[in-house]
């Protein structure tokens, strides 16, 4: 008489292996690309931290004068009439979010002074300044 056969099943891990072999390379090679944020030099002040709950639109200004938008965590570059129409529509859904306007410390304040005329023109009721605080000297 004969002996049934026991059958050895085995899971063939090579497949799983190699695709994750790619998606680590595709991460590796995208990582760099992305921009994660605008490089700002904040001011210092010793003004009170606020906390807020939601996040709000972020207008940055950089050291050369280009204005950045935030509106949920990434940064594009955008020019001041863009600026206008996409903080006006911003505001429409958020009327009560403040505006927080962050300029690099070697920017005029001229160029701050835009940056704020700009986002009053598109309606905010808010408007705050971002600035790093002072570390103590010991």
């Amino acid at each position: 008489m004969r002996r049934p056969r026991k059958v050895k099943a085995e899971i063939n891990v090579v497949p799983y292996i190699d695709v994750t072999l790619v998606l680590l390379i595709i991460f590796m090679i995208t990582t760099p690309l992305m921009n994660l944020g605008v490089d700002v030099n904040l001011p210092e002040s010793n003004a009170n931290t606020i906390t807020i709950e939601t996040e709000p639109a972020v207008v940055n200004v950089t050291a050369n004068g280009d204005l950045y938008l935030s509106i949920g965590g990434e940064y594009e570059l955008i020019d001041a009439e863009s600026l206008t129409q996409k903080l006006t529509a911003f505001i429409k859904v958020n009327d009560e979010l403040p505006i927080m306007i962050g300029a690099d410390k070697s920017v005029s304040y001229g160029q701050v002074y835009q940056a704020m005329a700009i986002v009053q023109k598109a309606g905010a009721k808010k408007v705050g300044l971002i600035s790093d605080p002072i570390k103590p000297e010991n």
